[in-house]
């Protein structure tokens, strides 16, 4: 074989390694309330929003408590714009980590509550 394909060759492995390398790290994976508490990386945890929120203007920082389906709850932080329909909604995934006894988001997915609303139903 000559040189030049073994090259070629190497360098086009090197290149889908690398790719699938970075691939991964970008991948956050969802993952319950207790599981997130126990891990050090950066996880996506979906709950139902429960008790009252707290959202400090000075410093955008909005606090508040979810709970999964086995009932274990988290307290999240974040800190950020506080989402447009956020008061008005139930579920909401959460990007970030676990730290310190707080979730530390550094995205909120707040899901829409009028879209899953039936037909003709009155909000």
């Amino acid at each position: 074989m000559k040189p030049k394909y073994i090259i070629g060759a190497v360098i086009i492995i090197v290149f889908i390694v690398w790719a699938f390398i970075s691939f991964n790290k970008t991948l956050t994976p969802y993952v319950s309330i207790a599981q997130a508490m126990e891990l050090e990386s950066t996880v996506q945890v979906k709950g139902t929003r429960i008790g009252d929120s707290s959202y400090n203007v000075d410093d955008n920082q909005l606090s508040f408590r979810i709970s999964d389906e086995k009932g274990d709850t988290l307290n999240v932080i974040y800190n950020g714009v506080k989402p447009g329909n956020f008061d008005q909604t139930r579920d909401i995934v959460c990007v970030g980590i676990y730290k310190n006894g707080n979730f530390i988001a550094r995205e909120l997915l707040v899901k829409c509550p009028s879209k899953y609303l039936e037909e003709g139903a009155d909000s």
